[in-house]
């Protein structure tokens, strides 16, 4: 009785479909038939028949076999030889943890600087008193206040 896999995710079949298609189409371009494949990685036609469709309950070894059949089996060094992510998340751990300095709050702006209502506000990136936020909503309360 086989052992039941894993579900895959649509876009990670569709992965292995594509590797199945191009391994059919690796056989085809060297004009070997599916029986001489097969005999030649020692497996069923059948078997042969999964991996080129890109079953998911074919092992790792006999993909293996046929493109060692095929004579592409040194491709398998390609995969996950970049590892971006795996990479990005190993440098995000080497990065320095570093607490907020004083520099920092020295340049948050004071209520000082807030703007005023004739002031443009798209050239101002600091906090808004609540009083200039009353005066937007209700501008006698500026006159009155």
């Amino acid at each position: 009785m086989a052992k039941k896999t894993s579900p895959l995710l649509p876009s990670t079949a569709e992965l292995l479909y594509q590797l199945g298609d191009r391994l059919r189409l690796a056989r085809l371009r060297r004009k070997l038939t599916s029986k001489q494949v097969a005999e030649r990685a020692g497996m069923s036609p059948m078997t042969l028949r999964s991996v080129e469709r890109g079953g998911d309950g074919v092992t790792m070894g006999a993909y293996l076999a046929v493109m060692q059949v095929l004579g592409i089996e040194q491709d398998i060094n390609l995969l996950g030889q970049a590892d971006t992510l795996g990479r990005d998340l190993q440098d995000a751990r080497l990065l320095p943890k570093t607490k907020p300095s004083a520099k920092l709050y020295a340049k948050l702006p004071t209520p000082s600087t807030t703007p005023q209502l004739n002031e443009p506000i798209q050239n101002y990136t600091g906090f808004t008193s609540s009083q200039t936020l009353a005066n937007l909503i209700d501008p006698a309360a500026k006159q009155n206040g």
